[in-house]
């Protein structure tokens, strides 16, 4: 029978890539993956199938599909695929599949390494594909940092939480480009990253005052 892997593929870099994951993803008939995540594996001979935002659904019944004709195929999941990664989708679709969940290391736990924050004592929040909401706002003070994975412009979510209410020099980090040879943390304020600009891979904390 035909086999679905859910392969966590790490921040980025093939640094953090591990030997799990890259044993699953040699084995399979058709990857699938960001064009990013799939530069990775850029000796692989089988299919290949490139994930974008806008074709997420249509990607994901297509590797259903092939795994239903015989094929095993791999999705590579940035970071981890059970945190806004893509064992939910797979999930709503079908659950009678042969699946394996490869986990991976998340840019979460790469941004704790990097700002020295034990992360089991953190609030963790994704807003990834759902739009800034008010519910960010339930956990920033209950004396805990809170790190976010923003929607796509993290400066846009300094400016949220600008308009409903939040102090201005309240302290926040940004980990952008995490395990790239580009990659920059910035501490400051939350006024200052709304006035920057930054890449849509960002991590952002939120610091209790």
């Amino acid at each position: 029978m035909a086999k679905l892997y859910l392969v966590g593929i790490g921040p980025g870099s093939s640094e953090y890539l591990t030997k799990a994951a890259i044993k699953a993803a040699e084995s399979v008939d058709v990857l699938v993956g960001s064009q990013r995540a799939l530069d990775l594996f850029s000796g692989f001979s089988g299919d290949t199938l490139v994930l974008r935002a806008r074709n997420m659904d249509e990607m994901m019944k297509k590797s259903v599909f092939l795994v239903d004709e015989g094929k095993d195929v791999a999705i590579l999941s940035t970071g981890d695929p059970g945190f806004s990664g893509v064992l939910k989708p797979i999930l709503r679709l079908r659950d009678d599949l042969d699946i394996e969940v490869v986990p991976g290391i998340s840019s979460l736990q790469l941004a704790a390494a990097r700002l020295q924050l034990p992360w089991d004592e953190i609030n963790l929040l994704t807003l990834h594909g759902k739009g800034n909401s008010d519910k960010i706002l339930e956990f920033l003070d209950n004396q805990k940092p809170t790190m976010v994975l923003p929607d796509f412009r993290v400066e846009k979510l300094a400016q949220f939480l600008l308009e409903r209410g939040v102090d201005p020099e309240r302290k926040v980090a940004v980990c952008e480009r995490l395990s790239y040879p580009d990659e920059r943390v910035f501490k400051g304020k939350l006024e200052e990253v709304a006035n920057m600009e930054f890449s849509y891979l960002c991590v952002m904390v939120v610091y209790w005052e």
